[in-house]
């Protein structure tokens, strides 16, 4: 069997095993396995071809790997809205109990809730955004 069959049979196994892992370092190793089909066709000695599949797989790997790193290590996600209130801390304008009350969450004034329904938390204390429900803040006291 000549040399390029056997590299496209090659690059055909790689090709499918890419479709079901999903690594890309497989499709790499396909696409070098391609390359070296064309360098049998050209009719080089078996170590040559041997030599371009080690080389065309290596700077494959080694140039997309960084590519593929820095899709994978995003920033944290950024929390927006009223989402990015809960755990920030407010200041207690008007009593708040398990039922109404009012605090300031950096500069804006919002209904709120005591997060346990029996607390009682007078005005002017400080306390810690727990959840945020339509419009109203739950909130607990800070210790």
């Amino acid at each position: 069997m000549d040399s390029w069959i056997v590299w496209l049979i090659l690059a055909a196994v790689l090709g499918v095993a890419e479709l079901f892992t999903l690594t890309a370092a497989l499709g790499l190793l396909s696409i070098a396995a391609l390359l070296t089909t064309v360098v049998a066709l050209v009719g080089l000695p078996p170590a040559l071809q041997l030599a371009v599949f080690v080389i065309a797989s290596a700077a494959g790997l080694a140039g997309v790997r960084p590519l593929a790193l820095r899709h994978i290590k995003q920033p944290p996600p950024r929390h927006f809205g009223v989402s990015a209130l809960v755990g920030k801390s407010a200041y207690v304008t008007a009593e708040v109990t398990g039922r109404d009350g009012r605090v300031r969450i950096g500069g804006e004034e919002w209904s709120a809730r005591a997060y346990d329904e029996t607390l009682v938390i007078p005005a002017g204390a400080t306390v810690d955004v727990i959840e945020i429900e339509g419009a109203t803040a739950l909130v607990y006291p800070r210790e």
